[in-house]
């Protein structure tokens, strides 16, 4: 994952991954800079030394959001980011609207079939949310680039979200 916001998934990337890949490696950042709820969850998605790629990403959203409802969700997974690209001193890298987004995307998903027993279920029940350029169908992505995204909530500009239609 890169940390530019050239295309669609790598805004996607650079919004929620800044400094959470990082943290599940401990040569890089300390466990400490890491807040507890979120190194829990973390320790249940990511095996010791593994990646923390896109499906780790919904992962901690659905784990999230069956745990504390969406708008809860969103609200806990944004500053678990933010606070993980401050220590790793690249706040720029965080970005509102992408993390609502996904957050919300995978919201939809978990309420709208409640019957998924577990991650492997809801991911073979949703496969288009492990589609990293998915939010692409909603965003331009210069707009999912721009400063006003990344500081706040920005509506899709090319096809609205399901929830809102």
């Amino acid at each position: 994952m890169n940390g530019h916001a050239s295309g669609a998934g790598d805004a996607t990337d650079a919004s929620h991954a800044s400094g959470a890949q990082d943290a599940t490696d401990a040569s890089h950042t300390s466990r400490a800079a890491i807040p507890a709820e979120l190194a829990a969850l973390l320790r249940e998605i990511v095996p010791t030394g593994g990646r923390f790629g896109h499906r780790q990403h919904i992962h901690l959203a659905y784990l999230t959001v069956r745990r504390y409802g969406t708008q809860e969700a969103v609200s806990r997974i944004s500053g678990w980011i933010r606070h993980i690209a401050a220590y790793e001193r690249a706040p720029q890298k965080y970005n509102a609207t992408v993390t609502r987004a996904w957050t919300q995307l995978v919201g939809y998903h978990v309420e709208a079939d409640p019957r998924a027993a577990d991650f492997g279920d809801f991911a073979a029940r949703n496969p288009a949310l492990l589609d990293k350029r998915l939010l692409s169908r909603h965003y331009r992505s210069s707009t999912l680039a721009s400063t006003a995204a990344r500081a706040g909530w920005i509506e899709p500009d090319l096809a609205s979200f399901p929830w809102s239609s």
